[in-house]
């Protein structure tokens, strides 16, 4: 055993990572993209569109775990950019103050949120984006719906695990009721 202690930032090999999901609440950020116009009013948002783990096509929210001695702040544009690309020109608000806090069980039912590989608590955002979105990483696009689109049954049907329940939550705090 070393006396040293390791303070370089990163995450758990996936052995680690499997151990850490099946003992203890794993930390996540999640964003839901939006344009707003000159008067601050959300005119579009922004929803991936991913292969899942089974193979399905679904819509999802940008989402990512928040690394050791990594600040949430930190982890929010570190997703934004590896979901929407180096240009986005993400707007994190200047309070960290999250729209929501979501509970993720590896237990269906016990909220509306599911993932089946651990139990998971994630901070969630809102946050405006200015510049050219180009999904990167695992993601097929970035669509953008009005947030009537986004609040209608067909989206919402295309997003697993609790997420359409989250992105009506974003909707409500940002006055979009329906």
């Amino acid at each position: 055993m070393s006396d040293m202690t390791e303070t370089t930032p990163g995450w758990l090999t996936t052995d680690e990572l499997d151990m850490a999901r099946a003992r203890m609440p794993v930390l996540y950020v999640e964003a839901v993209p939006v344009r707003v116009d000159e008067s601050g009013d959300v005119t579009s948002i922004g929803l991936l569109l991913r292969i899942g783990t089974d193979g399905t096509i679904n819509r999802a929210l940008v989402s990512g775990r928040v690394l050791h001695h990594e600040r949430v702040r930190d982890a929010l544009l570190r997703h934004l950019e590896k979901d929407l690309g180096p240009v986005a020109l993400p707007r994190v608000p200047a309070s960290l103050q999250p729209f929501t806090v979501a509970e993720y069980f590896p237990t269906t039912g016990v909220t509306p949120f599911h993932d089946p590989r651990q139990h998971a608590v994630s901070l969630a955002y809102v946050v405006p984006v200015t510049g050219d979105c180009r999904p990167r990483q695992d993601a097929l696009d970035l669509v953008w719906f009005s947030p009537e689109e986004a609040a209608s049954h067909a989206v919402q049907s295309e997003m697993p695990g609790g997420h359409g329940v989250l992105l009506k939550q974003a909707l409500a705090h940002m006055g979009h009721t329906y």
